[in-house]
């Protein structure tokens, strides 16, 4: 079974600086996108980040120029630095991946169990 588990959560000071790591798992066969949604308390789950074919990025524009992604392949994984962290960047961050289970016949959505990030001073 397919697997996303995410890591680097907690608290930072605004301006700060957070790096979130997220690693699949599992019977993949090959991977489309990784990268990072968030959802904060009463609000709809947002695009952050993601990556396409290793090569193709893409930013919410409330994230550009303060936060980095970045995949690795072969290693499946997705990383997240986030840099001059504001309190409204406050969310469950929650890692996702389109990809192709060798179990299965078509791509198909995952994601990972989520992971808090809170920047308060």
């Amino acid at each position: 079974q397919v697997q996303l588990v995410e890591s680097g959560g907690g608290l930072v000071q605004p301006g700060g600086s957070l790096r979130l790591s997220c690693a699949a798992s599992g019977p993949i066969g090959s991977i489309k996108t990784m990268g990072w949604y968030r959802q904060a308390p009463g609000k709809q789950r947002e695009l952050v980040a993601t990556v396409t074919d290793g090569v193709t990025t893409r930013y919410s524009p409330s994230v550009t120029g303060r936060f980095t992604v970045s995949s690795d392949n072969g290693r499946n994984t997705v990383d997240l630095q986030m840099d001059n962290v504001k309190p409204e960047d406050t969310a469950v961050y929650y890692c996702y991946s389109l990809l192709w289970p060798r179990t299965g016949l078509t791509f198909d959505d995952y994601w990972g169990q989520g992971t808090q990030v809170t920047v308060s001073s």
